[in-house]
C-alpha cells in the first residue's frame, strides 16, 4: 500500500484524513496523521471556553474517534527529507525514529509568535489551546476568590487587573468573553464591585480587527471602553517582569492575568527543518491546486494547507494575494486537498482552491458580536446569534453539535456556572497535605499552570 503521512492533526490535517477515508478504496493506502495531540481543536470556541460557556472537551474534536480507518501517531515531526521519502518522528514518550512515506501532506499549523520582552515567558499565558483557555477562565476565578478576603488596595487591584496583548480576533473575542465572564461574577461576590475591574487590551497598531472594516473595528473599542475596559492602540508591551506590565506609552500597572494573542508564526519544523520550498515568511509555496511548489516546478508527492501554506488567493484580483490564515479556509482547504489527492491517485483531475468570504464574525461577550460582509454590518445581539448559528454549524459532528447546543441551552436556562477548578493542575496536594491545601497551592495555581 502508499503511505500517506499528515503533519498535524489541525483543521485541514483532520478534514484531509477524514476525506481520504471516505474517497479511498480499502487496502490502497494506509493514512497516518501525527500530531502530539489526541483531538483537533476547534479554535472559535476558546474564547467561549474562557468564559464558561463552551464545556473544554466540547471544543475538541477526538481524532481517535471520527478518524476510524487512519493511523494515528502521538508526537512531533522534527525533520522532514522529502528527497528521500523520510522524516523523522519524536513521540511523546520514547526515543527518535524515522517513517518512510511515499506521499506526504503538510498542514502543522501555526504557532503562537512572541518576542523577547522581559517577563513575557515566565507571566503570559497564550490562547491557541483548549488548556490554556480553561488556564485563563480558573485563574480569573481563583484571583476573584483570593481578591474577596482582601482589603482594597494594590494586591487586590493586581489580582483583578487582566491584560490581554494584541487586537486580532483571537485577542479581541478572548477579551469580551472574559470581560463579560467577570463582570457577570461580580453578583457573586459582594466584597467587590465594577470599580475594582481593570481590563487592557494592547495592540501595536491603531485599530483592532483587522479584517473588519474601519467603521466596525472603531465600534468595537467604543463598546468595549463602554463596559469599563481600556484599550491601548499603538502601543507594545515593553516588559512583563513580576506582573508589573509597562507600555510604550508609559503606562505601567500590575497584572495579575497577561494573555498573548499577539499573532502567529509558521511551525519551526516548515522553515527550519525541511528541504521543500519556503518563501520569505516561512510559509511552504504552495500552488492553486495545494501542491506544493510553483506551477513551472512543481514537487512530486508534496502537498499543503492551512496556516502553514501561502494558498493563492483567487477569489480575490490583487496579484499575489494569499488567503488568510482562518478557521474558514483551513477547513475548505482540507477538504478539497482530500478530493485532489483521490483523484490524483486515481487518475483524475485535480482543481483549484477558490473560496469567497462568507464575512468575518466575532463574539464580544454574552449577548453581543459583530458581524460585517462586504458593505454589510450588524452589531449587539443579532450578531452574537450569528457567531453561534455559524459556528454550531461549521463545528464538525453532530455529536459535537448537540452537546455545545445543550450546554447553551442549559445556561440560558441557569446561568453562568461560576466553579473554578484551577486545583486540577496541582491534583497531588490534597493527597500529600491529607485534605488541607497549604495557603501556597492557589498561588500556585494562580501564578500558572
Amino acid at each position: 500500500m502508499r503511505e500517506i503521512v499528515i503533519i498535524g492533526g489541525g483543521y485541514a490535517g483532520f478534514y484531509t484524513a477524514w476525506g481520504l477515508e471516505k474517497k479511498l478504496r480499502s487496502g490502497e493506502a494506509r493514512v497516518t496523521v501525527i500530531d502530539p495531540r489526541p483531538y483537533m481543536t476547534y479554535q472559535p470556541f476558546l474564547p467561549e471556553v474562557t468564559a464558561g460557556s463552551v464545556e473544554a472537551r466540547h471544543a475538541a474534536v477526538s481524532l481517535r474517534r471520527h478518524l476510524r480507518t487512519t493511523r494515528l501517531i502521538a508526537g512531533t515531526v522534527v525533520e522532514v527529507r522529502h528527497a528521500d521519502r523520510r522524516l523523522t518522528v519524536r513521540p511523546v514518550n520514547g526515543a527518535d525514529h524515522e517513517l518512510r512515506y511515499d506521499l506526504l501532506v503538510v498542514t502543522a499549523g501555526a504557532v503562537t509568535r512572541t518576542f523577547p520582552i522581559p517577563g513575557l515567558s515566565g507571566q503570559a499565558i497564550g490562547l491557541k489551546h483548549v488548556e490554556e483557555a480553561v488556564a485563563i477562565r480558573d485563574r480569573l476565578m481563583t484571583a476573584f476568590d483570593q481578591a474577596a478576603s482582601l482589603p482594597p488596595g494594590p494586591e487586590r487591584r493586581k489580582l483583578l487587573t487582566v491584560t490581554f496583548v494584541g487586537g486580532g480576533f483571537s485577542g479581541v473575542e478572548g477579551f469580551g468573553e472574559l470581560l463579560s465572564l467577570a463582570t457577570a461574577m461580580l453578583k457573586s461576590y459582594p466584597e467587590l464591585s465594577a470599580d475594582d475591574l481593570s481590563f487592557h487590551l494592547v495592540e501595536a497598531r491603531g485599530r483592532i480587527l483587522p479584517e473588519v472594516g474601519d467603521a466596525p473595528g472603531a465600534w468595537v473599542v467604543r463598546s468595549l471602553e463602554r463596559r469599563g475596559a481600556h484599550v491601548h492602540l499603538n502601543t507594545q508591551l515593553l516588559s512583563a517582569v513580576d506582573g508589573h506590565v509597562v507600555l510604550s506609552s508609559g503606562e505601567e500597572f500590575d497584572s495579575e492575568l497577561i494573555v498573548w494573542t499577539a499573532g502567529n508564526a509558521s511551525n519551526p519544523v516548515v522553515h527550519n527543518h525541511t528541504d521543500l520550498p519556503v518563501d520569505e515568511r516561512g510559509l511552504l509555496v504552495v500552488r492553486p491546486d495545494l501542491r506544493v511548489g510553483t506551477e513551472s516546478e512543481p514537487v512530486p508527492d508534496a502537498w499543503a494547507a492551512g496556516d502553514d501554506a501561502a494558498v493563492p488567493d483567487l477569489a480575490v484580483h490583487t496579484p499575489g494575494a494569499r488567503t488568510v490564515p482562518n478557521a474558514q479556509h483551513a477547513v475548505r482547504q482540507g477538504r478539497l486537498l482530500a478530493k485532489n489527492i483521490a483523484a490524483s491517485l486515481h487518475g483524475g483531475k485535480v482543481r483549484d482552491y477558490r473560496h469567497g468570504s462568507l464575512g468575518v464574525v466575532a463574539t464580544l461577550g454574552l449577548g453581543r458580536g459583530i458581524f460585517q460582509y462586504k458593505r454589510l454590518v450588524v452589531k449587539g445581539f443579532p450578531a452574537w446569534l450569528m457567531h453561534r448559528g455559524y459556528h454550531v454549524l461549521a463545528v464538525p459532528s453532530w455529536e459535537r453539535k448537540v452537546r455545545v447546543l445543550t450546554v447553551w441551552l442549559t445556561a440560558a436556562l441557569f446561568g453562568r456556572d461560576l466553579v473554578s477548578l484551577a486545583s486540577v493542575q496541582h491534583p497531588r496536594d490534597a493527597f500529600v497535605t491529607g485534605g488541607n491545601p497549604r495557603p501556597s497551592v492557589l498561588d500556585d495555581a494562580s501564578a500558572g499552570a
